[in-house]
C-alpha cells in the first residue's frame, strides 16, 4: 500500500475515534509516523476517557489499586479494634456468648442448648463458649441440614474437621428436597446449615435465666 493510501486510511480510522495502538493494528507504519500524520487530529477528551475505560490493563490496574487500598483500610481498622478489644476475659466471653445465644440460639426446646448457623465461625465461637461450662466437643451432638445435591460424606468431614467434633457425634442429617445449585441467593459459606446441640437441664435453666436477666435490665 502506498504512503498516500496508508495516510488516508490512518486519517479515516482516526476520524472513527481509533487510538494509536488501534490504528497500528490496521496499518504498517511506525508510531513516530502516526504522530506526525495525526498531529492536527487529536482525540476529544470524551473519546480519550472512553478508550481509557475500555483498556483491560488499565481496568485491572485500577482494580488492584482499589483492592490494595481497601485491604490497607481494613487492616488499619482491624489493628485498631485488636488493640481496643484485646483478649477477652472469661466474663466477657460469657456475656458475648449469651448475647449471641439471645439472637441465634434455640430457646423453645426444653433442656437443650443448641445453635444453628451456616457460618462455621459462629459455631466455632459457640463451641468455645460451651467450654466455659466444661462441656467438651465429644459431649455435643450435631445435625446437618443439607440440600439433596450436596455430598453428605464431604460435608460431614468438613464440619467435623472445622469444629473438632468427632463424626460419631453426628446424627442423621436432614435433607431438603430442593437443590443447592438452584438457590439464587447463597450466603457464601456453601456447606449447609449445622446445628450443634447439648442436652443439660441445669445449663438450659442457667442460660435462660441469664437471658431473662439481660432482657429485664437491658
Amino acid at each position: 500500500m502506498s504512503k498516500i493510501k496508508e495516510r488516508q486510511k490512518v486519517l479515516a480510522l482516526r476520524k472513527r475515534g481509533y487510538s494509536y495502538n488501534q490504528i497500528q493494528k490496521n496499518v504498517t507504519v511506525s508510531k513516530s509516523t502516526l504522530s506526525s500524520w495525526l498531529r492536527d487530529f487529536p482525540l476529544s477528551k470524551l473519546r480519550i476517557q472512553e478508550l481509557q475505560g475500555r483498556n483491560p490493563k488499565r481496568i485491572e490496574k485500577f482494580r488492584n489499586t482499589m483492592k490494595r487500598k481497601k485491604e490497607a483500610e481494613e487492616k488499619l481498622v482491624f489493628d485498631t479494634m485488636k488493640t481496643e478489644i484485646g483478649r477477652l476475659s472469661k466474663r466477657e466471653m460469657l456475656l458475648a456468648g449469651l448475647f449471641l445465644y439471645w439472637g441465634e440460639g434455640t430457646k423453645a426446646a426444653s433442656c437443650t442448648i443448641a445453635m444453628s448457623n451456616t457460618d462455621p465461625n459462629v459455631l466455632k465461637f459457640f463451641m468455645h463458649w460451651l467450654n466455659i461450662f466444661d462441656i467438651r466437643n465429644n459431649q455435643v451432638r450435631v445435625v446437618l441440614h443439607l440440600y439433596k445435591d450436596m455430598d453428605l460424606e464431604k460435608e460431614t468431614k468438613y464440619w467435623s474437621s472445622y469444629l473438632k467434633i468427632p463424626q460419631n457425634r453426628f446424627r442423621k442429617p436432614y435433607i431438603k428436597n430442593s437443590r443447592f445449585c438452584d438457590i439464587t441467593y447463597k450466603s457464601g459459606f456453601g456447606h449447609g446449615t449445622c446445628n450443634v446441640l447439648y442436652y443439660d437441664k441445669k445449663l438450659y435453666l442457667y442460660v435462660m435465666s441469664a437471658l431473662r436477666f439481660i432482657r429485664i435490665h437491658a
